[in-house]
């Protein structure tokens, strides 16, 4: 059984080859086609539309930036659903908006394709290891169907509820990031400032209730001044308006993320839109006139 693979970016690229890896058939296609050329390199076949992928395949998995880009792929003129067979399964990996993935879903319905929204968690680096978190949505038995070759890319995997569960979960995951970044940040500029080595910090609190996967994933990068991303400020800024979105949608108010929101957006006014979330520090290093470097 051959497995289609959209999008092929930061995040994609380094899937699909886990996919590779072990002993999946992939048919691929990106709108970029360097990504596709060096997949294809991998040992995928490479096709020239999105509708191809679906005819070629029965599991069609996408990995796209935000929700027009997954309408586009999925429902648009040579999409997925052009090209799609009744039976066959959409495994959207994009991080988009929940409302999204349920319209999509909706639409596939209508041509007897089932779907799954399965947003992921790790960045490049546990793309790269195959060690991502994934949380899905979707019917149990679509899930069961698909866990095995979803284990491939994630050391979690879990079934978060009905079609938009995995993107609400994912919106939870990205506010609690974003808050932890933030927090870090504003915690080492002072500490830097008031003139205690920002790397002794970070050493001291790791062990502590302080501590946490974000802590130790980021505050390198901070210390070191290394925005190269990972997961970039304007990706972010997306998922946070999503989160914001669906705030206002359910009466959930969201202040803390909202403030966090504005300080991603002065960011990409000051041309950082492209640097690591990590760099939310560099806001707080500007308004102290003081970078935390060890």
């Amino acid at each position: 059984m051959k497995t289609g693979f959209i999008g092929l970016g930061i995040m994609g690229k380094p899937m699909a080859k886990n996919l590779l890896k072990a002993g999946y058939q992939l048919v691929v296609y990106d709108i970029v086609p360097a990504g596709v050329k060096e997949v294809a390199a991998a040992g995928a076949e490479a096709a020239s539309s999105a509708k191809e992928v679906a005819q070629k395949t029965d599991i069609v998995i996408t990995m796209l930036p935000n929700s027009p880009h997954v309408k586009a792929a999925v429902l648009g003129p040579n999409g997925v659903l052009e090209g799609a067979k009744p039976g066959m399964i959409i495994v959207d990996m994009s991080s988009i908006a929940p409302l999204a993935a349920k319209e999509v879903a909706a639409q596939a319905a209508d041509k007897g394709v089932e779907m799954l929204d399965a947003p992921v968690s790790g960045g490049e680096p546990k793309a790269i290891d195959g060690t991502l978190s994934i949380m899905v949505g979707g019917k149990k038995e679509i899930f069961e169907k698909c866990q095995t070759i979803l284990s491939k890319m994630g050391a979690s995997v879990v079934h978060c509820g009905d079609i938009g569960a995995g993107n609400t979960t994912k919106l939870a995951n990205q506010i609690i990031v974003a808050l932890n970044i933030a927090a870090m940040s504003e915690a080492l500029v002072l500490g830097a400032k008031a003139g205690v080595n920002p790397e002794i910090i970070y050493q001291a609190i790791r062990g502590g209730l302080a501590g946490s996967t974000v802590l130790d994933a980021k505050a390198p990068m901070l210390l070191g001044g290394n925005w190269r991303p990972g997961v970039r400020i304007e990706l972010h800024i997306k998922d946070l308006a999503n989160a914001i979105e669906t705030g206002h949608e359910v009466g959930v108010p969201l202040p803390l993320t909202s403030q966090v929101m504005e300080i991603m957006q002065a960011l990409k006014v000051d041309g950082k839109a492209g640097n690591d979330h990590s760099g939310i520090a560099q806001y707080y290093e500007k308004l102290a006139k003081f970078e935390a470097r060890k």
